[in-house]
């Protein structure tokens, strides 16, 4: 499970539900959970004097990765989380490695790599 500490959490709830993932049933306002293929994406309101979230304009330096099934799946995943309110903050490109990669930011400024890894030919 990966858990964010939220400033707003009605906000992002609303962003997470925009880009199209699914919530699990019992989500609130004072915690909201997405499924993830196999994990689960848990948003739940900071506290204050907890210190688990950035003040405005700071950024983590964590970045979640979501790994796609084609080079494709990067540019469509990434213009559809623009679209919804994510922040661009690294066009997709093709990497020296072979794969390609975008990153976003969701209104909060938690960053997500959207990442396409070829897959070596079986041989």
């Amino acid at each position: 499970m990966v858990v964010l500490s939220t400033r707003d959490l009605p906000a992002l709830r609303r962003f997470y539900d925009a880009l199209g993932w699914t919530e699990l049933p019992g989500g609130s306002d004072e915690l909201a959970r997405f499924r993830m293929g196999e994990l689960i994406l848990a948003l739940y309101p900071a506290t204050p004097g907890e210190g688990a979230t950035p003040p405005a304009g700071d950024h983590s330096a964590m970045t979640l990765v979501i790994s796609v099934a084609t080079a494709a799946e990067v540019d469509s995943a990434f213009a559809g989380a623009v679209h919804v309110g994510a922040e661009a903050v690294s066009q997709p490109q093709d990497q020296s490695w072979g794969g390609r990669s975008a990153v976003i930011a969701d209104p909060e400024g938690n960053r997500w790599e959207i990442l396409w890894v070829p897959r070596p030919s079986g041989g």
